[in-house]
């Protein structure tokens, strides 16, 4: 899911054409290079703001988070799957054909296995730093992994195929994932934003995109809007920030070397590991 940013803005906002509009009313009016200038000010304040709110508007809610409601499972809803191509969503990593009949393990990528920022992290260290360009903008972002999330990819990397599913813009999510993966031998593909559906304002992300057998597949998420249409399939994990003793990767490890390895259906470890967690 997309880091949070909160943007302080006027009750107006700044019209792009208000100067345009009203300069022959205006007492004293504005030259028309003074008018350019400000013109071109204002552009630059309104690509910015749409760069940053676009790229970290969170539209599908957390738990616990004020303000935002936790989308209800719901039988009306068709999988976006259905409605759409999931070929032409797909990005090959790994260069390997995906083999269907091997069990997958669906990962988020913020809050999940890493936390990411705009400002420099002051309390704890950064592992690296990643520059996507976005409406033509450069934006800085300080990343933290999460404590273990290296052994953890490589360790749960021998007996599943990865997937990552985030609903980041893929001009961010795969500079990441070229940081945590660099020789691209983990994560077989990855899906970002445009693959996940709008459904009540939030972004939901659907397994059918990754395979038909939803036997075969968990997907491990901080946020529960992500994994609405298929609750069953999902392993709640706690959202991280910068905590150094975090442990949830290592107890995910534990699972999926235990009792999901174990069941032909995962479905069914996880009613079983997620209820006894509970």
């Amino acid at each position: 899911m997309a880091t949070k940013l909160i943007i302080k803005k006027s009750a107006k906002p700044i019209n792009r054409h208000y100067f345009r509009r009203h300069r022959k009313t205006q007492i004293g009016c504005t030259s028309p290079a003074a008018t350019a200038v400000i013109a071109s000010i204002n552009k630059s304040i309104y690509r910015c703001q749409r760069s940053i709110l676009c790229l970290f508007s969170r539209v599908d809610g957390r738990v616990g988070t004020k303000g935002f409601k936790i989308l209800k499972p719901r039988d009306d809803l068709e999988p976006a799957s259905n409605l759409r191509d999931p070929y032409s969503l797909i990005h090959d990593r790994s260069g390997k054909p995906f083999d269907a009949t091997k069990k997958t393990i669906v990962l988020d990528l913020d809050e999940t296995l890493i936390h990411s920022s705009m400002e420099k992290p002051v309390e704890v260290p950064y592992d690296f730093v990643v520059k996507p360009v976005i409406d033509g903008q450069i934006l800085t972002f300080f990343v933290i992994k999460r404590p273990g999330v290296d052994e953890f990819l490589k360790r749960i990397g021998e007996k599943y195929q990865i997937v990552v599913f985030t609903a980041g813009l893929r001009e961010y999510a795969s500079l990441v994932l070229d940081k945590l993966d660099p020789e691209r031998r983990v994560i077989s593909r990855s899906f970002y934003r445009d693959a996940c559906s709008e459904i009540d304002g939030r972004l939901v992300k659907d397994l059918g995109f990754v395979t038909r057998d939803l036997r075969r597949v968990v997907i491990v998420d901080d946020n529960p809007n992500a994994y609405a249409l298929q609750p069953e399939n999902a392993f709640p994990i706690r959202p991280f920030c910068d905590d150094l003793s975090d442990v949830e990767l290592k107890k995910l490890g534990e699972f999926f070397d235990g009792d999901c390895d174990k069941c032909e259906d995962m479905r069914v470890a996880l009613k079983e590991f997620v209820g006894r967690d509970e």
